[in-house]
């Protein structure tokens, strides 16, 4: 069984970083589609980042330079630096697996919590 489990949201000054960490249990992250996602208070699930198993990561506009998404395949966690937070950047942040070898099957963490403010 699949399990995605993250942590290290919390509450922020604008300007400050945050990391985001996903473990991952029942399946291996290198072999997977790794994605963040976030959803701000009334607004749609969004992507924000994306590690591949092979290939280059791939960031949304409104996060590239700011964010890196990075991967310990020891530790089978993918995570998300965040730097140079902004207000707008609040929401949860969840993470995602697009799992192998298939990649039509995906599982969903429970979310974490990121305030920024200003």
């Amino acid at each position: 069984q699949v399990q995605l489990v993250e942590s290290g949201g919390g509450l922020v000054q604008a300007g400050g970083s945050l990391r985001l960490s996903c473990a991952a249990s029942g399946t291996i992250v290198s072999t997977n589609v790794m994605r963040w996602y976030r959803q701000a208070p009334g607004k749609q699930r969004e992507l924000v980042a994306i590690i591949p198993n092979i290939g280059d990561t791939n960031y949304a506009a409104a996060v590239k330079g700011r964010f890196t998404i990075s991967r310990d395949n020891a530790k089978n966690t993918v995570y998300l630096q965040m730097n140079s937070l902004k207000p707008e950047d609040t929401g949860v942040y969840y993470c995602n697996a697009l799992v192998s070898p298939l990649y039509v099957n995906e599982y969903w963490g429970q979310g974490t919590q990121v305030t920024v403010s200003s």
